[in-house]
């Protein structure tokens, strides 16, 4: 079983704030979902081919085609402060 700590730490990795009702709920499901993974663990697999989805799909994804796009100028014009390249944001506290 997970416990709090380890919900706590994970929390903090994520940079998530958590209640102390959502760590004992996030506890009992992260626990559930390592049980699943060990689960699917034990299976043999030999020969089974990894997917990426569980069905078949066609044309997903579109041809990757170079096109116009914004002009920088009037994709910059409306940002509160900015570098001659892009927008500049503030650093992430710690």
């Amino acid at each position: 079983m997970i416990d709090r700590e380890q919900v706590l730490h994970v929390a903090r990795l994520a940079r998530l704030r958590l209640t102390d009702d959502e760590v004992e709920r996030m506890s009992g499901e992260l626990s559930k979902i390592l049980d699943h993974v060990e689960r699917i663990s034990e299976l043999d697999l030999e020969g089974v081919e990894p997917t990426t989805h569980v069905v078949e799909v066609a044309n997903a994804l579109r041809a990757d085609e170079p096109r116009p796009s914004l002009d920088r100028e009037i994709a910059l014009a409306g940002a509160p402060d900015r570098s001659e390249d892009g927008f500049l944001v503030p650093s992430p506290q710690a």
